[in-house]
């Protein structure tokens, strides 16, 4: 008979045996002060694998008493939701019918509108997991009816107790005494990322290789070399990405290089990317426009080829990012415009600015210089400046000619 994988045997029954998620699941975490009074809303978990949302699930659910059943996105269908919504009037439904669907990306709008109906009359709670963004992959009526939750990539020494846990069981499980050092407990959490399952699972093979005690050398022979050895001075996978955006931003191409060289050394081609993309449009921005330009054409480049000739275009974009001219204001633009929304202003905008009709608008186009005085911001928010022109020579020039067309404009239409 197959023995049931130890990630699986060992899952977590209590909130207090969760890997990390102390903000969710701690004392003081808001997903368990809710489950602790009662209160079980729509849920979607967001964050990377392996971070215990699956888990979490399978605790509201005996916390709660409801009856739970999954659904992997992947592979369910409409007529997999309407079995589940069919169950909900069995006598094992009494306390409720919990639903907890994977990867709930791969649902299309049709699939995620279909659940909105069971969700708003009570027959069914929903818990969708996903790694990705929300906000992007799910349809925004089920997202407005849904409390969103983050789990955050497990650090290394969160990891730790799970680990030791494991050794303890198989050690149990084959009557043997076999040992594993923190050191090298802690080496394969690094080396997984925080993954828990992943990690338990290096472990768990480590164990069946080596006879009285588990080194490190069995541990790389798991692992292949894509994924690496992190340093081990904290979440060393964000630590790195944080050094290489930092460098870039302090406007150090040594250092910028060091690290994308660590990062990449690391086999992590797909997270480089992101950041100098972000890096581009968040340090560079308004200062260097063709930045963002540049850093997607290196970033697809250095996809399409792969590693390792993907530090070649990697390599460019960060010399160039390093040593341009820096600016955040557009991004401190947003942020302020963000703060204002959050406290609930600019709700109606102007009547002129509106379809189908747009009542009173002023085209651009029909005036001198291609401007004319129009209000564009919502009534309450009119004379706000979210945008200031930062010192550098393309802003700068930007200003100039920004100023040059208000001041000597006239609203005369052009002939």
């Amino acid at each position: 008979m197959a023995i049931k994988p130890l990630a699986d045997r060992m899952r977590p029954t209590t909130f207090d045996q969760v890997a990390g998620q102390v903000h969710l699941v701690g004392e003081k975490g808001i997903l368990r002060r809710l489950v602790e009074n009662k209160r079980i809303p729509n849920m979607i978990f967001f964050g990377p694998p392996g971070t215990g949302k699956t888990t979490v699930a399978n605790i509201i659910a005996l916390a709660s008493g409801m009856q739970l059943y999954k659904l992997n996105a992947t592979t369910a269908s409409l007529s997999d939701i309407k079995d589940v919504i069919s169950s909900t009037d069995n006598i094992f439904s009494e306390s409720g019918t919990l639903l907890y669907l994977d990867e709930i990306q791969y649902f299309n709008k049709k699939q995620q509108q279909s659940l909105l109906e069971f969700m708003e009359n009570g027959k069914l709670t929903l818990i969708a997991s996903t790694t990705e963004n929300p906000y992007y992959c799910v349809y925004n009526a089920l997202l407005s009816r849904s409390s969103v939750f983050e789990f955050k990539s497990v650090t290394a020494k969160d990891c730790l107790p799970s680990l030791r846990r494991a050794m303890e069981i198989l050690c149990e499980d084959f009557s043997v005494t076999k040992k594993a050092g923190d050191d090298v407990l802690l080496s394969i959490a690094y080396a997984c990322g925080g993954d828990v399952r992943m990690s338990i699972g290096v472990l768990e093979n480590a164990f069946y290789i080596t006879d009285k005690e588990i080194t490190e050398e069995a541990v790389s022979s798991l692992l292949p070399s894509v994924v690496g050895h992190y340093d081990r001075d904290g979440d060393v996978h964000y630590d790195l990405l944080s050094c290489l955006q930092k460098s870039i931003r302090g406007s150090d191409p040594d250092a910028a290089i060091f690290y994308l060289a660590k990062i990449l050394a690391s086999g992590d081609l797909l997270s480089a990317c992101r950041r100098i993309l972000v890096i581009a449009n968040e340090d560079i921005g308004c200062a260097y426009p063709m930045a963002a330009s540049l850093a997607y054409a290196c970033t697809e480049s250095a996809k399409v080829v792969g590693l390792p000739e993907a530090a070649i275009p990697l390599a460019n974009i960060v010399t160039i990012l390093a040593t341009a001219p820096k600016s955040n204001t557009a991004y401190m633009a947003y942020h302020r415009a963000s703060e204002d929304i959050a406290r609930g202003l600019g709700v109606t905008v102007p009547e002129h600015l509106r379809s189908p009709l747009f009542n009173g608008y002023l085209y651009p186009h029909d005036y001198e210089n291609d401007y004319v005085t129009q209000t564009y911001l919502p009534s309450d928010l009119i004379g706000k400046k979210y945008y200031e022109f930062g010192q550098n020579k393309t802003e700068q020039a930007a200003k100039a000619y920004h100023d040059f067309i208000i001041n000597s404009s006239k609203n005369i239409k052009k002939h």
